[in-house]
């Protein structure tokens, strides 16, 4: 990533900024962003479960937007004006390191310096509804900086360049530091957290140690993603979490960046004193848009990523589909595109259709493998803000679309013959719907199990749910009702002398007389009762 460009005589006098990459063109950061997938158009004649696999390449599609340049230019400006004010070769920095000392020393990170020194750092606030790539878009570019560069002039130490942490889920202070000591152990090899992360050290002071370390260790900028965990936190905690990211810029003079989705926006814009700073280089809030010429290069351009058999043009209606089902989020529209060609292969598997995708297809497979997130779809095409904010986080959905596409390809299993058709769903998770079913119509979960079982073996294979229930419905006719057990109450002993009361009659095909303290065969039991259907063996 080295360019013939001079460095800037501010940053080649500063050893923290002139280790580091110099500042990219936008070209040159195009090219550092781009991350797309290998294709060759004759990989469309392979078989289908390999074309299967080569569909899952398109999991890492990255093909970077003008926000992602924008930003990229943002995260290269936090760091190296963050270090203008921390320069190893002036006294700057040791009045740093002696403030440092003297807050430890006091137990109080508000305690006036005794070096006033100026700090140059700043924030920075990135919003965006989830899935719209924010994290991902900030993990590519901070890898484009070393995470440490090791020093031996003007003194020895690791420069840590970046640090990314995740919100604690309760907005805690003291955990986030914890994590920060790990992390720093991690990259450093050092016992920080074994140190100053013990549960036994009051907040207060872990977060003094943890600026000093940042000092100490020139952090360049501190990244904490998933920043809406805050509005989950007690009052107190919320406040105590904004106030030290406060202080960390003002004070200890480290630039810090948030990463959030719209549920965020009211902590920031009521409670966080930091909006000053965070507006340093901007806040930008990313919000789905289909409607511009970026978008329509973007999807242009993953379109050409196609392995069904035959090629299918990208026409209006097809750009309309893609973008009412996903309504410009991003990683919606890959994980479309990439079911979409799942199921064109699947189809041309099962009856040998066609391998094409339109616009059709696009809608039902929307439809039908996109229903974790049709709220938050229909809350984008509503414009509801504040429906929005219901939905942060996007992994049920990742997960979901991960073992759909997993599936598909165990499936395709190299079976390029045209395999027999699917048979009705009898997965686990059916079952245990019927159970519940079955139980609430006054069945244990045993025997719903036991009877499931016993009609799943009678009835061909295409039955439905509605049929199993149907026959077992059936099957309980004429053997009584199956009643759950009367809660018993404690009597008092009766006198020795007192008449037993009368025995209530009970149902001869009630369940509760099957089993007993003396039964020691649960099996032998059911089957003479006639619950279950004796082995082929036996009935031949």
């Amino acid at each position: 990533m080295m360019t013939d460009e001079p460095l800037l005589p501010e940053y080649a006098a500063n050893p923290f900024v002139a280790r580091l990459p110099p500042p990219l063109s936008v070209e040159a950061a195009l090219a550092a962003l781009t991350d797309l997938p290998s294709f060759n158009a004759e990989e469309r004649l392979y078989p289908a479960h390999l074309r299967a696999h080569c569909i899952q390449r398109l999991g890492q599609y990255f093909d970077p937007l003008i926000r992602h340049l924008t930003l990229e230019q943002r995260i290269g400006l936090l760091i190296c004006q963050g270090y203008l004010g921390r320069n190893p070769m002036t006294t700057d920095y040791i009045h740093r390191l002696r403030n440092n000392h003297e807050r430890i020393m006091q137990r109080d990170l508000d305690a006036p310096p005794p070096h006033p020194v100026e700090t140059t750092a700043s924030g920075f606030a990135l919003i965006g509804a989830s899935g719209i790539g924010k994290t991902r878009s900030v993990d590519r570019i901070l890898r484009l900086y070393p995470q440490t560069v090791a020093h031996d002039e003007p003194m020895a130490l690791t420069q840590v360049v970046w640090l990314k942490l995740e919100c604690p889920h309760k907005g805690s202070p003291k955990q986030l530091c914890i994590s920060f000591f790990n992390e720093m152990d991690r990259l450093l090899g050092t016992r920080f957290q074994a140190r100053h992360g013990s549960g036994r050290i009051a907040l207060d002071e872990m977060v003094i140690h943890m600026a000093q370390i940042a000092d100490r260790h020139a952090l360049g900028i501190l990244v904490i993603d998933e920043i809406q965990h805050l509005t989950q936190a007690p009052g107190a905690g919320r406040e105590d979490l904004l106030n030290f990211l406060v202080t960390l810029i003002n004070k200890i003079g480290l630039p810090v960046m948030i990463i959030g989705t719209p549920a965020a926006l009211p902590l920031l814009q009521g409670a966080f004193r930091q909006a000053r700073r965070a507006s340093g280089l901007g806040s930008a809030i990313w919000e789905p848009n289909t409607q511009d010429g970026d978008w329509d290069n973007f999807v242009q351009r993953m379109w050409d990523f196609q392995w069904t058999r035959e090629a299918a043009p990208l026409d209006a209606e097809i750009r309309a589909a893609l973008a009412d089902e996903s309504q410009g989020v991003v990683d919606v529209v890959v994980k479309i595109y990439m079911l979409a060609q799942m199921r064109a292969i699947q189809l041309s598997a099962l009856d040998g259709r066609e391998e094409i995708i339109d616009a059709g297809l696009i809608r039902r497979v929307a439809q039908t493998e996109l229903s974790l997130i049709a709220p938050m779809i229909d809350a984008l095409r509503r414009g509801d803000q504040r429906a929005l904010q219901q939905y942060d986080d996007l992994r049920p959905f990742e997960d979901f679309v991960r073992q759909t596409l997993s599936d598909a390809v165990v499936r395709l299993g190299g079976r390029m013959t045209p395999p027999a058709p699917t048979p009705a769903p009898t997965s686990s998770m059916t079952d245990d719907k019927l159970i519940v079913m079955l139980a609430e119509m006054g069945l244990g979960p045993d025997i719903a199990a036991l009877l499931l079982a016993e009609v799943r073996a009678d009835l061909p294979e295409a039955a439905g749910p509605l049929d199993l229930v149907r026959e077992i419905a059936e099957r309980l006719k004429g053997r009584g009702p199956v009643a759950k057990p009367a809660r018993r109450k404690r009597k008092a002993a009766a006198p020795k002398t007192a008449a037993p009361s009368p025995a209530p009659q009970e149902d001869p095909q009630d369940l509760r007389r099957l089993l007993t303290l003396e039964t020691t065969d649960a099996y032998a039991a059911f089957r003479e009762a006639g619950w279950i259907k004796p082995p082929a063996d036996d009935a031949a």
